[in-house]
């Protein structure tokens, strides 16, 4: 027990003479927390300094609708403004009625004439000469007429085609318009939440300057990074302005007044078969409905030449007060007498013949016209199905690849943030990529809207072009107007 003894009380004076301070009433060295990591301290100034607590906040659609500036316009109304006040639509109805007009007149018979008729007239006390009315008319012959109204019949029907084509066109550019203008609104709510996260960076940054954890290099990249974002919100606003403008024409409304579009560019995708749409576009396009009038109408032109040949007939009948004496002793007139004549023209030498050898030629070009026209369309569409499928590619990539995994990452350093294992400046980062993103979401979904209108609009989209005159059969193609495509590179809109 001694020897323990010993032992124990040696102990003890080795341990006091290792910790003096112990002594003195303070814990020992090996009691006391160890050093905070830099990055800790940052953390824990995170939290508990100005900077707040971090609630998720990631992008979606439609927030312009919440607080609208003015009554919500939908694209139902702006299609009903267009009907009523694009002049487009009006051209295309006078045009009907001026074919009309131009048919009836076609199958009219020519006019009498009626004149004066004098012949060996002499006055003198002798008196005589004949002097009186006649009434001539041609008769026309070998239906001619008939055949006329058939011309302009088909210069009827090419009419109501190009009055239904501009429907289509302006109900086309109005939703392209709508589109563009719903897109520009919803890419100015994200390019707003860009600026939001940019002020909370250089926020951070100075904050961290001022306590050692960062230089002003830092601080300058992130106020370049934050003017370089409210440049671009600057530019969407005049984009959005411009796009407004361009709705506002086509509706014919100039006066329209910018306010906030109803509606959502992710919901109810549309969905474009590639094989169906060709099929629709080749058998219901009025382009081609057009070209094949022409040929029916270069048919009729030609008939109608054959048949100027037949001579008219021409008839003249009148009477006349005959002043010769058949009595001159007893000087005694004449009197009344009555005439007729009856002629044709002897179709010798011109038999219509250049006339014929040309409306022959017209069916040969109006033939190969609406082989021009399917070819034609059928080109230009696979250069908007093409893009079309790119749209649709980026945004199915965009709606099941890149925003869900870049709004878990988020989520994931949110969470690590919360638990103090990251830090604000890397949260606040992968949250502008998340919403950088999201304006790549926003410009595909534009494009693969107006690329499947293209197509379900049988690739008529300019709703200010003026519909074509009958017979003018260059123009059904020429009028096809393929949409303008947005400049904005596919990761994202630039405006």
């Amino acid at each position: 027990m001694n020897r323990i003894a010993k032992i124990l009380t040696f102990a003890a004076v080795a341990i006091l003479a290792w910790c003096p301070q112990h002594a003195r009433g303070q814990a020992p060295a090996a009691q006391q927390p160890p050093p905070m990591p830099m990055q800790k301290m940052e953390e824990m100034h995170h939290h508990h300094g100005d900077i707040p607590l971090v609630t998720p906040q990631v992008p979606r659609m439609g927030r312009s609708q919440e607080n609208p500036r003015g009554k919500l316009i939908s694209l139902e109304d702006l299609e009903k403004m267009a009907f009523e006040k694009n002049p487009t639509l009006l051209q295309a109805k006078a045009e009907i009625a001026a074919a009309k007009a131009r048919q009836l007149q076609s199958g009219l018979p020519p006019n009498p004439t009626v004149g004066y008729a004098g012949d060996e007239i002499r006055g003198g006390a002798f008196g005589g000469g004949e002097q009186g009315a006649f009434v001539s008319q041609s008769l026309v012959t070998g239906g001619k007429l008939a055949q006329n109204r058939k011309i302009f019949t088909q210069d009827v029907r090419i009419a109501e085609m190009e009055s239904r084509e501009q429907e289509l066109r302006v109900t086309n550019a109005v939703r392209i318009a709508y589109y563009r203008v719903l897109s520009a609104q919803e890419m100015l709510d994200s390019k707003k939440d860009l600026v939001g996260i940019s002020s909370e960076a250089v926020k951070t940054a100075r904050q961290l300057r001022n306590i050692g954890q960062a230089d002003e290099s830092e601080v300058l990249q992130a106020e370049v990074e934050q003017q370089k974002l409210q440049m671009d919100v600057m530019l969407q606003e005049n984009m959005l302005r411009q796009e407004w403008r361009a709705l506002a024409a086509v509706v014919g409304n100039p006066s329209l007044e910018t306010g906030t579009l109803a509606g959502y560019l992710d919901r109810n995708l549309p969905e474009v078969d590639e094989d169906k749409a060709i099929e629709i576009l080749l058998r219901d396009s009025p382009s081609v409905a057009i070209a094949q009038a022409g040929v029916e109408r270069a048919n009729a032109v030609l008939t109608r030449a054959r048949r100027e040949p037949i001579p008219d007939l021409e008839f003249r009948a009148g009477l006349s007060q005959d002043n010769e004496f058949i009595d001159p002793p007893n000087r005694r007139a004449a009197g009344l007498i009555g005439f007729a004549e009856v002629g044709v023209q002897l179709p010798i030498f011109n038999r219509n013949q250049g006339s014929i050898a040309a409306a022959q030629s017209d069916i040969q070009r109006a033939q190969a016209e609406t082989k021009r026209v399917e070819l034609t369309l059928r080109e230009r569409s696979a250069g908007v199905m093409g893009m079309y499928r790119n749209s649709r590619i980026m945004v199915d990539l965009y709606a099941t690849q890149l925003l869900p995994r870049a709004q878990k990452s988020y989520e994931l350093l949110v969470n690590k943030y919360g638990l103090m294992t990251a830090s604000y400046p890397q949260v606040l980062k992968v949250q502008q990529t998340l919403f950088q993103l999201h304006d790549g979401y926003i410009s595909a979904l534009e494009e693969l809207w107006v690329n499947a209108i293209t197509l379900q609009g049988l690739l008529l989209t300019d709703g200010l072009e003026p519909p074509a005159r009958p017979g003018e059969i260059d123009l059904p193609v020429r009028e096809i107007n393929l949409p303008m495509q947005s400049s904005e590179m596919p990761g994202g809109r630039q405006p």
